[in-house]
Order: C-alpha cells, then structure tokens, then sequence
C-alpha cells in the first residue's frame, strides 16, 4: 500500500465510522497570530476542541498539509521533514478511548497490512503531585488488542526519556507508561504548566520497529519506543483531552475530545518496511528526477536529495497558498527553504535552473487528492524559478568570496562582509562552515550583531541628513 492509498482508505474508513471529511487548512493559519505556520492538525480545530461547536457535526477527519520551520537544520536524516502530511482524526465530546484506539489498530493491521508484532505503545504514567491517575484504560484496551492477535502485551513503567535509556525493554513488553513530558497534552507542556482553565489530557502513541535497525548506544545505553535511535519510529498519537485544569486541581471535562494525528509518511515507511521516509511514494519521484538531473544516485548523495526534495515539496505548498519568498515571516522561512534547496542542487553539480523540472513532479504526486497544486503550476513555477534565478548568482558570488576567508576559519565580521556585500544569507555561512567543518569564532554572533547595529545607525543618521 503506498501512500496515496493509505491516505484514501484512512479517510474512506472514517467515512464508514461515520465522520464528516474536511478540506485541508492553508498552510498559513487564518485565525492565528501565534505561530506562522499550520503545524498539526489540530491546530486548525483548536477552538471547537475548547468547546465551539463545529458546524459539521462531532466527528471529522482530513488529511492536512503541515510545516515545521524548526526542523529545517535536521532534514537530513531519513525521517525528519519541514513538510508533512498528518492523517487526523477528531471526536468533539462523542466517541472516546475504546472507538479510537480500535479502530486505529485495525486500520494499521487490517488495512495497511503492519505486522502488529511490530506495534509498541506508550501510555500516559500518571502524575500523583497534581492528583491525575494513571492511564490504565488505555493500557487495557490495547492489551486486549494485542491479546486478540495472540500476542503477549506486559505494562512497563518507564518514566522519562532518560530513564528509558537506561532500563529498556524487557521480554513480553509491548505497554510503557511514561511521564508527562512524552504521555500529555496541553497547549504548555506537562501537567504542571498546564494553564488554567485549559482542556488538557494523556495521549497514546504508537510506535513501529524497524527489526533491521540495531540501536545505536549514542542514544542511549538501552533501546526502548521513544529513542531517537531509528529502531523505532512514531506513527501515530492519539489524545484524550478528559480534563481542564481549575484552581482545585484537574477535573474531568463534561465532554471529552479525542484528537488523533498520524504522520502519513511514516505509516508508509512503515508500509514498505523502510526507516527512510523518503523511499515512500511521496519522496521517490522527486529524487529519481534528481537523479536524472545530477547523474547521480540517491544511495550515495542521500542527504543532498533528502533536503532538495523536502524543501522544495514545502516551498511548492506554500507558493500554492499564497507565500512568497520575502525576508519577513512565512516568506522567510521560503527563502531559506528555497536557497537550501538550490545549495545542495549545486552540491549535485546542478548549475542550471531546475525549479521548473521539479515543481510539474511534485504536482504529479498530489494530483488526485491536493489539485490545486496542478491548478497553481504556472504561478507556483514563476514565484520558485524567480527566486532560483536571483539567488543562483548570489550563492556562486558568496562562495567564492567564502573560500578565500574561510581558510582560517570563519569570524563574525566575515560573515557580515558575506551579508552585506554579497547577499549571503547569515544561516547559510554558517551551515557551509559547518559542512567544511572550519572553526566558527566563539563571539562571531555578537560581533555580527554589533556591526549590523553599527550599519543601522549610520542609514538612520543618513536618512535623518537627508530629510
């Protein structure tokens, strides 16, 4: 099953298990001044999961299109992306735990076809401080799940992330209990910075193995489902918003919300049985026509067509709702998206434009469920190939001035010379010294910063002359 697939048989099941499906939201919210980006996707539906009522009914599933600028150093490896798609599903004071979490494990198991040997769960630990229990209904139902598959499911006790490092996993284990910073949801952190009046609550998630995949100790002396180590990976977190936090402690919210999120990539990687997100349908055309166009192959330059091919996925969904590259807010973080893109290109040995090679390949992907990125093509092509153009000579400047400071390593007024009199981006230089592994000064932030002041107050005192 590729992704295309899973992502219509999960909302055609929630069809069946009788929600109503919704239109993606933009990625640049509507309503929300608080962050630049649609990042989950709850985030759209927050204020009906604090208690609007939502205007197609109680039960609502999507497939929505997400960006996490935070991300952009990590993409790199085979499972961190800025772009990504979350399968979600919501109850808005209707069905609860058991509905939820079956119906999860049969999707996974008897649509998608996963081996449920393979299915780990983590599980709210409880947090005796702010009286709240642990989530042992959870825990129970997937036990009986596991159960009803012939499969041993004991409870763990874990705790932290740390701690599952050093204990890990023991024979028969399937169920671990962790702590507030992993198993709760609020819109501030753990039960303790929950705010005030906030609907709150634990949450499950579902976690996939990779047997092939041997744990790495830099993670950790023992592996267990929240290591970062690759062994496993999360698909899926379901959140059970039961209580609100009152002067009195945590009570229990007269209609309790389920929100589930499940990251379409992953549960394809997991499909195929590969760590690598980018080996998935929603990758692979992109990085074959990559590889046309560099005559060469992903297995040897995984991470430049990794970067290449997500940042460009998330610069083609922005262009087509509305971003363009700037060098304020959303249209910041394009910019940045684009000119990585067009860096690790040249890393390829591809000198030449190619935004409009790949934006036609990336609309092929989503045709049948996102169309408006075949309707967008020739605006989204204009805004990319644009931006490409103008930067192409930018960067072939910058890194030729970067060679000649960079043998000694790199100071903070170097990298200003490279900003202000050549258009190199700040991020940029560092990043290309990074990849050289050159020496960065340890003040250059701060001498950056002081003659970029400098910079200011001598064009205010010049404006001011001249008014």
């Amino acid at each position: 099953m590729n992704a295309d697939e899973i992502r219509r048989r999960f909302l055609e099941c929630a069809k069946e298990h009788g929600h109503t499906v919704i239109p993606r939201a933009k990625l640049v919210p509507e309503d929300d001044q608080t962050t630049l980006f649609t990042g989950s996707g709850m985030q759209p539906l927050l204020k009906y999961l604090l208690g609007e009522p939502h205007p197609l009914g109680t039960r609502l599933a999507d497939s929505q299109t997400c960006v996490r600028a935070q991300d952009i150093d990590e993409v790199g490896d085979n499972r961190h992306t800025t772009f990504f798609e979350m399968l979600g599903n919501w109850s808005l004071g209707d069905y609860f735990k058991r509905d939820q979490i079956t119906w999860f494990f049969n999707f996974l198991v008897d649509e998608v076809g996963l081996d449920p040997h393979r299915l780990y769960v983590t599980c709210f630990a409880g947090d005796p401080e702010n009286g709240i229990p642990r989530d042992d209904e959870a825990a129970q139902i997937w036990q009986e799940l596991f159960q009803s598959k012939g499969i041993e499911a004991k409870l763990a006790d874990i705790g932290s992330e740390a701690q599952g490092g050093q204990r890990g996993i023991k024979p028969g284990e399937r169920i671990f209990f962790y702590d507030g910073s992993k198993n709760w949801w609020s819109r501030n952190g753990g039960p303790s910075t929950t705010p005030m009046g906030d609907p709150c609550g634990p949450d499950s998630e579902v976690f996939y193995a990779f047997e092939h995949v041997d744990h790495d100790p830099a993670y950790g002396d023992k592996c267990h489902p929240n290591c970062d180590c690759g062994h496993y990976m999360e698909i899926g977190n379901q959140v059970f918003t039961q209580y609100v936090r009152t002067p009195e402690g945590f009570k229990k919210l007269p209609k309790q919300n389920v929100d589930f999120g499940g990251g379409l990539e992953r549960i394809a990687a997991a499909a195929i049985d590969s760590p690598d997100v980018f080996r998935t349908s929603l990758f692979m055309p992109i990085i074959t026509k990559l590889e046309q166009l560099s005559g060469r192959k992903y297995d040897e330059e995984k991470q430049a067509m990794r970067v290449i091919a997500d940042h460009l996925r998330a610069a083609t969904f922005l262009a087509v709702d509305g971003v363009k590259p700037s060098n304020k807010q959303q249209g910041y973080v394009m910019r940045r998206l684009i000119r990585r893109a067009i860096r690790f290109a040249l890393e390829l040995g591809v000198e030449q434009n190619f935004m409009e090679e790949i934006v036609p390949v990336v609309a092929g992907i989503y045709r049948a469920d996102f169309p408006e990125v075949e309707a967008g093509h020739d605006e989204v092509v204009a805004v990319l190939v644009k931006e490409e153009k103008a930067f192409r000579r930018t960067l072939v400047k910058g890194l030729r001035e970067f060679d000649k400071m960079s043998a000694d390593g790199l100071t903070g007024s170097e990298v200003f010379k490279l900003y202000d009199t050549y258009g190199f981006p700040i991020e940029l230089s560092v990043e290309e010294a990074t990849k050289r592994r050159l020496k960065i000064a340890n003040t250059w932030q701060a001498d950056y910063n002081e003659l970029m002041s400098r910079q200011r107050q001598l064009s205010q005192a010049a404006g001011k002359k001249f008014q």
